[in-house]
């Protein structure tokens, strides 16, 4: 069998690695993503003006950050008064050793858990999950401490939001 020459980034019977594209945020796209946090229904044309680009770049800019997955899509915040009586809670979940994987896919089940994220500390996890009574909210939180792997909860209602980003 013929011997071909090696590759650069290659060693004797090992395959060079592959490089991997990550996207790089440019300033110019920070700048534009911090712009869309504050109003997502901005127009193009007014972005265009406050980041000193045309209009055209910026809607090229946008559709190259939602291809490659930095924005994911965009989104309504409601004011507390227009949410009505729902209820939010913030549950602070500590799991069994090696159990947090499994802790997710239990809770992503559940659809009144908002957002979960691994967090350093005494805990591993913290939900924020929403509800239309305290009944309810009383029920999902019994639920959620039942849930594989949850070694134990603490929980915090949201009396109010006094800034959101």
């Amino acid at each position: 069998m013929p011997v071909r020459p090696l590759r650069t980034g290659e060693t004797q019977g090992i395959p060079a690695i592959r490089r991997f594209w990550i996207p790089v945020m440019r300033d110019a796209d920070a700048k534009l993503i911090d712009l869309l946090r504050a109003n997502a229904r901005e127009p193009t044309a007014s972005l265009a003006r406050k980041l000193g680009l045309a209009r055209s770049t910026v809607q090229e800019r946008l559709a190259r950050l939602e291809r490659e997955g930095v924005v994911k899509g965009y989104t309504v915040r409601l004011a507390d008064e227009a949410q009505g009586n729902r209820l939010r809670a913030i549950v602070m979940i500590e799991t069994d050793p090696k159990q947090a994987d499994r802790v997710s896919v239990e809770l992503k089940k559940m659809l009144e858990v908002r957002s979960l994220a691994a967090v350093s500390g005494s805990y591993d996890l913290v939900a924020q999950v929403e509800t239309d009574t305290a009944a309810r909210i009383d029920v999902l939180l019994d639920r959620i401490g039942r849930a594989p792997g949850v070694a134990r909860t603490v929980s915090s209602i949201i009396l109010s939001e006094k800034f959101s980003r």
